[in-house]
């Protein structure tokens, strides 16, 4: 009836791509400064933030698949909804998605994101000033 019961990658594989949502943050927040500085590594910066990128967001977009379908086969909304009783395996299911959620440093890597954003555009105000 049920797939394998889903579980939290380790620490390492989330940590790993935390990183490298930060470092590609942090490639693509930097070209402003490249390109007043060092016009000759944008590119280079650039395909290190896209790559980073792509690997980081489809490493999020699976997460977020593996959530939803796992509350649609374990049809969690639909027993909490009409009051059944959940099982063991229901409750397990559920403890998966709350530690899920809470292991994620989605929230870290949004608050780090927006203040290098606030950061990249404080950097090309500055350095369009001076020259």
């Amino acid at each position: 009836m049920h797939t394998e019961r889903p579980h939290i990658v380790p620490k390492y594989v989330i940590y790993g791509f935390f990183l490298l949502g930060l470092i590609s943050a942090v490639a693509f927040r930097s070209l402003i400064i490249f390109q007043h500085v060092e016009p000759r590594w944008v590119r280079p910066v650039w395909y290190v933030g896209i790559i980073g990128y792509c690997f980081f967001f489809l490493y999020r977009y699976r997460i977020s698949k593996k959530r939803k379908r796992t509350v649609d086969e374990f049809r969690l909304i639909e027993k909490l909804k009409s009051g059944d009783s959940l099982s063991d395996e229901d409750r397990k299911v559920l403890l998966y998605l709350l530690s899920s959620i809470k292991a994620s440093l989605e929230d870290m890597n949004y608050a780090v994101i927006f203040l290098l954003s606030v950061a990249a555009i404080i950097a090309d105000l500055v350095l369009s000033a001076l020259g």
